[in-house]
């Protein structure tokens, strides 16, 4: 089987719903099976996946970090969009600066951008796998 080049879209937050889960599991797996994940783009409430203030209780898994540990090791691209993050209190330094924000609360792995790195997702992968509605 040919390897494929996979872009994932991540709708959901974190704890309210399955979806960031099983996106994390599917991109794992996919790698681990040869693949590529060549972007992950969290849109609507899916960019909550990636702020650095998440601090779940000790016997809960922590999903943030989660994303953050498969950047690192596998090199993939995740990508909160600049417009859902803004609505919903995530900002890197650069957006917070230019927002006039005495802080950032952006991931380590995470960067913001806009909806042109979901589009180019779609043109450079084999397979588009939205997950959340």
């Amino acid at each position: 089987m040919k390897a494929m080049k996979i872009g994932l879209l991540v709708n959901e937050g974190p704890y309210q719903h399955q979806a960031a889960d099983t996106a994390y599991h599917f991109a794992k797996a996919a790698i681990e099976k040869g693949h590529e994940v060549f972007r992950v783009f969290f849109y609507h409430d899916g960019v909550n996946n990636g702020t650095r203030l998440t601090t779940p209780p000790q016997d809960d898994r922590h999903i943030q970090r989660r994303w953050t540990e498969l950047a690192e090791a596998h090199g993939v691209d995740l990508v909160l969009c600049v417009a859902a993050a803004q609505r919903r209190g995530i900002c890197d330094p650069d957006e917070a600066k230019r927002n006039g924000k005495d802080a950032d609360n952006i991931a380590p792995g995470f960067r913001i951008s806009g909806l042109g790195q979901l589009v180019e997702a779609a043109i450079e992968c084999d397979r588009l796998v939205t997950f959340g509605d």
